[in-house]
């Protein structure tokens, strides 16, 4: 968003006028429990992270020049936790709009005493526009985002060619967007997308998706799934210019 146009919705903000803006997710509340509120209170000196802070410097964040890692979405966190534990070679940060996710995720960062992990309470539309740097991403983590299941809804989800063309200019030239999903349908628009977005190379020889890889942890859901006869679709693709 350029200058003028923030002008001109500032304005019309401040006039009363309603503006549509595009968000990364659905906003839905939840009560915090007395842990999640204490991980938080705990925590978020040392591991959270503002928009309000601008362009990020990770070496003077994470006090290295390691990786990073993004995860937009991480629900309550379990999953991104144990992937910053098994590599402290790499730094982690995690966007969540749901306080109770971030609370989980910070309590269970702090019982598994990692450090290489930060966290956004924010909307990663906004965060990757105004807090992350171009080109300076490793691998984009895009795990089980809202289906949108009902036809009349696929507009409203996340993985649109506007979006993963911005998500390409964050990362580094090689590095990896990488998705999963459940739902067979949502796998085929993924694909579908990110085929037509230009700059992006897909990992899978089959031209499709791929297997799981170690590094993404099987969650208690899908196992569920896999006991169910459910599938879970994986797709790579590589930044190549």
């Amino acid at each position: 968003m350029n200058e003028s146009s923030k002008t001109t919705l500032a304005q019309a903000e401040q006039e009363g006028k309603y503006i549509r803006k595009v968000r990364s997710f659905v906003k839905r509340e939840g009560r915090l429990t007395k842990g999640q509120q204490a991980a938080i209170d705990k925590c978020w000196p040392a591991m959270g992270l503002e928009h309000s802070q601008g362009m990020l410097d990770f070496s003077q964040i994470f006090g290295n020049d390691n990786g990073v890692v993004l995860e937009i979405g991480f629900g309550m966190g379990k999953s991104l936790v144990e992937m910053a534990k098994n590599a402290p070679e790499l730094n982690f940060i995690g966007i969540e709009v749901h306080r109770p996710g971030v609370g989980a995720c910070l309590m269970e960062a702090d019982e598994q005493q990692v450090t290489n992990l930060r966290v956004f309470e924010h909307d990663a539309v906004e965060v990757l526009a105004d807090c992350i740097a171009d080109g300076s991403l490793t691998t984009m983590q895009l795990f089980f985002p809202d289906p949108w299941h009902k036809k009349r809804h696929h507009k409203r989800r996340i993985v649109q060619l506007e979006f993963v063309e911005s998500l390409r200019s964050k990362l580094k030239i090689g590095g990896v967007f990488h998705m999963a999903t459940d739902w067979e349908n949502y796998a085929e628009h993924m694909l579908e997308v990110m085929q037509a977005a230009p700059g992006y190379k897909n990992i899978s020889e089959a031209n499709n998706f791929v297997p799981r890889p170690d590094n993404r942890p099987l969650t208690k859901f899908e196992q569920r799934g896999h006991r169910l006869g459910h599938g879970v679709w994986d797709l790579m693709f590589k930044r190549t210019q």
